[in-house]
């Protein structure tokens, strides 16, 4: 029990140090929580209520990603290198991955609940 209670620790700390100092993920947390009421009207059931609420749940999760690999890469050097620009424009990568799919699952169900159609 003491390792999720230290976890959960870790965790919370990660996420004030992120909402503290990440203008990405203090972006994301307002997108979240637009998309809660949102994603509310836009969806027809809870199982599509849930996939909107999902696909922004793992931008988040990306973001994080992201930002952990910049700061391990940080990390270990400051200078240039190919190596590490490689890590750095992957995560960044991933996180346009994920806009992407974020963005394609709301489009969808913001078509389908305008042509009527259920989501």
């Amino acid at each position: 029990m003491k390792r999720l209670i230290d976890a959960f620790h870790n965790s919370v700390r990660a996420f004030r140090r992120l909402a503290g100092s990440e203008a990405a993920f203090r972006q994301e947390l307002a997108l979240l929580g637009l998309a809660l009421p949102i994603g509310w009207f836009a969806s027809t059931s809870w199982s599509g209520y849930a996939l909107l609420l999902g696909a922004v749940l793992v931008l988040i999760l990306v973001e994080v990603l992201n930002t952990g690999i910049e700061a391990a890469c940080n990390a270990v050097s400051r200078e240039f290198d190919s190596d590490i620009q490689l890590a750095k424009d992957c995560g960044s990568l991933a996180v346009l991955i994920a806009i992407v799919l974020a963005a394609g699952v709301w489009l969808v169900a913001i078509g389908e609940r305008l042509a009527g159609l259920p989501f």
